[in-house]
């Protein structure tokens, strides 16, 4: 049986691979990564992988890996527009909030490499988390099955280029709104409201609010507060 692997570190993620590998466990081997440790050229080329999955990785993948093995990351834009960082916030901060996700191949590039399919994604409701789990299930539920039973080629990337940047912890601050109406504030919260990232926040004197799970009822924003002390 050829071997898969599949490298991520979210724990939504990490529950899909056990589903799939109970679901393809006669048809495939699954390995899973969860540290940027255990991604070696020794053990890559141990297991010799038909596939390497990286449904969410933060950590560069070594360049003797991608050049020698078929590696697909997924990313929640229609590419080439959104190649880059923090791509859920940047649609969402441009109200682009239908897109897609692209399955890719591993290149030199950020988010240059030759798209294998898309599915089509919807980021206007619920929080970050909520809708990285959503992306989770699209992905392990559709996209990789779709590698397992078929041979998909990959094409190259057509369309205008649009580059995302990063964001930082700063950029969580709400002040940095010019449109503070509800709608606005809504987006901005929820976007921002998942394991592992800044959540949005206002400073006032020495204390600081970050604000989450919040929703949007009858012209009322709804949702949870933390006040702390400013370190």
């Amino acid at each position: 049986m050829n071997d898969i692997v599949i490298a991520t570190i979210k724990e939504w993620n990490i529950s899909n691979y056990f589903k799939l590998k109970q679901l393809y466990k006669n048809d495939f081997n699954f390995h899973l990564l969860t540290n940027k440790d255990e991604l070696t050229e020794e053990y890559i080329n141990k297991l010799n992988p038909k596939y390497i999955f990286f449904p969410h990785w933060s950590w560069i993948i070594p360049k003797e890996i991608y050049n020698n093995f078929d590696c697909v990351v997924f990313h929640m834009t229609d590419l080439p527009y959104g190649r880059g960082g923090s791509p859920m916030q940047n649609l969402i901060v441009r109200e682009v909030y239908d897109t897609k996700i692209s399955a890719l191949k591993v290149d030199d590039g950020m988010d240059t490499g030759d798209i294998y399919l898309k599915e089509d994604f919807n980021v206007s409701l619920g929080s970050a988390e909520e809708n990285f789990m959503k992306l989770s299930n699209i992905v392990f539920n559709k996209m990789i099955p779709k590698f397992l039973t078929s041979n998909l080629i990959p094409t190259k990337q057509v369309g205008d280029i649009v580059n995302f940047k990063r964001r930082i912890p700063a950029e969580s601050n709400i002040n940095i709104l010019k449109d503070k109406s509800l709608n606005k504030l809504y987006d901005f919260i929820r976007m921002l409201d998942a394991e592992g990232y800044p959540k949005a926040y206002l400073k006032l004197d020495d204390i600081r609010l970050e604000f989450s799970e919040v929703n949007l009822k009858n012209n009322t924003l709804v949702g949870r507060f933390e006040v702390t002390e400013n370190e």
